[in-house]
């Protein structure tokens, strides 16, 4: 049976003996909340797979209290990888390490490499500390459903599936952390995340980033990479391109009769939209406030009953190309225009 228990101290140390007796305990990040075990146990995190549902091609997180830790699961660190770790962990920056042999291989889906960050938040750092091993941890929701954002959100997936929820409040980011590849002569970005692409090229000089969408595979190199990701349960539509705003709102003129229409919305534009028979979930004013709020508003609009939400793109400087990722994934179509 499920608990779902506020961040104490005492809570805490009840969670770390969880995980090592090989439970599943959910807990809250900067980004948005993991299912932990320990990922030194093959056997603990099969059921992080079996809880979730989620396909043993999609690699894990391995979160570390600290870098001194590193060793622990990586079998070598660059200079490069020292570099940035020092610059942004801890954050929400996930780095791909060769991996030690003591990983098991369902970690990290038969691959050699392993993907590591330091969590900044503290309930998730007192755990691993107590726990006293790194703890693997996808995200705590059903496998393709929207990511998790609060407590309430993991309970409303795994209720039944996990040992315990910790309840450390709402997310501060709100988006999955940037996975960083970098085995390439240049780093590549193969998720965009909380750490930006300018915040890495102002260490780093240039860095590229993969764009290209994936199907269930075998050692699919990194997290988050499926090309249906993060869903809601009602149809999506994401438009981009320079009239995102002009499509959005004919498209939700042709529809607004015929089904129930949510639209995430940046407040600028929420009040015209509300007016135009659309359920509006404002989104904020800025893009930390969208990316925090994407996936609240998601769940929100399943909540409301809707059969359509629609939604825009927010362009690709800063926090801009991770929203337009997860927005993408999201989404059953991509409308452009120009």
């Amino acid at each position: 049976m499920t608990k779902m228990l506020p961040a104490s101290p005492a809570n805490i140390a009840s969670a770390a003996k969880i995980l090592q007796d090989g439970g599943l305990v959910a807990f809250p990040t900067e980004t948005v909340y993991g299912l932990g075990a320990n990922a030194l146990d093959e056997k603990a995190v099969a059921g992080i797979f079996t809880a979730k549902g989620r396909p043993a091609a999609d690699p894990l997180i391995v979160h570390l209290a600290s870098l001194e830790q590193l060793p622990r699961v990586a079998r070598t660190v660059s200079e490069t990888a020292r570099t940035l770790a020092t610059a942004f962990w801890p954050g929400p920056l996930t780095l791909l390490l060769p991996k030690q042999p003591a990983v098991p291989g369902l970690v990290t889906s038969g691959l050699d490499t392993v993907a590591v960050r330091v969590p900044n938040h503290p309930v998730a750092l007192e755990l691993i500390r107590a726990a006293g091993q790194p703890i693997a941890a996808p995200s705590a929701n059903l496998f393709g459903h929207t990511s998790p954002t609060t407590a309430q959100h993991v309970w409303q997936d795994l209720q039944g599936r996990i040992d315990l929820i910790l309840d450390g409040g709402a997310a501060a980011i709100g988006m999955e952390s940037t996975v960083l590849d970098l085995s390439t002569p240049q780093a590549r970005i193969l998720r965009p995340g909380g750490i930006t692409r300018e915040m890495l090229e102002a260490v780093l000089g240039p860095v590229t980033v993969l764009e290209q969408k994936r199907k269930a595979e075998k050692g699919l190199p990194a997290p988050g990479l499926l090309e249906k990701h993060y869903a809601p349960r009602a149809e999506m539509v994401l438009f981009t391109g320079e009239k995102a705003g002009e499509a959005l709102n004919a498209y939700l003129a042709e529809n607004r009769l015929v089904r129930k229409v949510g639209v995430l919305a940046a407040d600028d534009e929420a009040g015209a939209l509300e007016q135009a028979g659309a359920v509006v979930y404002r989104l904020g004013g800025d893009l930390s406030s969208i990316a925090r709020a994407i996936y609240a508003g998601m769940r929100w609009l399943d909540g409301q009953g809707v059969d359509l939400i629609l939604c825009r793109e927010y362009g690709e400087r800063g926090l801009g190309l991770a929203i337009r990722d997860r927005l993408t994934r999201a989404a059953g179509k991509v409308i452009g225009s120009s």
